[in-house]
């Protein structure tokens, strides 16, 4: 199996290779055409900027052999945090149009006053509550502990495809799935056992 980490530049491409590592896959960080038209499963994290992530993918000129692979082929490919976002029509932290290949738009989190507390970003430890059953949460109890960082969060505007949620303020998107495009806003490779345990259910279960 060939599991390729796209590198973009805007990720911890490193530190998902080192997790991948641990639960006993090899993988290839590239950005390359060629790599990614090999690969079984695509990994895509992020972190940073909208726009900026939009134009290194353009810039790299990897947007038809993405959209063959995740749209034609069906390849199952894993957004982290930014990557994510990204999957999306659009964001209001910027200008461009995002991959459309999921029916979502990104938002600031905003608060009323009772909620005045709640720091942005949203950083650190929280909980996810799995909304329906989907393989990249098996084996994953409910309130299972992932990593944050993040000031934006991703609204479906299809409930069928929110796997789970988190709440800082109130429930937001944490996880998303349609049919093999998945996505997660927190880190899974800074999050320990619960983030191996996802990685490893993407690259065998999924």
């Amino acid at each position: 199996m060939k599991i390729v980490i796209i590198n973009c530049g805007v990720g911890n491409v490193g530190s998902v290779k080192n997790m991948l590592k641990k639960i006993g896959h090899e993988s290839v960080i590239s950005a390359e055409i060629s790599d990614i038209e090999k690969a079984d499963k695509l990994i895509f994290p992020g972190i940073g900027a909208f726009d900026s992530g939009m134009e290194r993918i353009e810039q790299l000129g990897i947007l038809p052999v993405l959209e063959k692979k995740v749209i034609e082929n069906k390849t199952p490919i894993l957004g982290i945090c930014l990557g994510m976002q990204l999957f999306g029509k659009s964001s209001e932290e910027g200008k461009k149009s995002g991959l459309g290949l999921v029916d979502a738009n990104t938002i600031r989190f905003r608060f009323d006053d009772t909620q005045t507390k709640l720091k942005i970003p949203h950083m650190g430890w929280n909980t996810t509550k799995a909304v329906k059953k989907n393989p990249l949460f098996l084996d994953l109890e409910d309130d299972a502990r992932f990593y944050f960082v993040h000031s934006y969060h991703v609204v479906c505007n299809k409930k069928e495809d929110v796997i789970a949620t988190t709440n800082y303020g109130s429930d937001f998107v944490s996880s998303l799935c349609k049919e093999n495009i998945f996505g997660v806003q927190f880190h899974p490779e800074k999050s320990h056992k619960y983030g191996m345990r996802l990685l490893k259910n993407f690259v065998e279960v999924v």
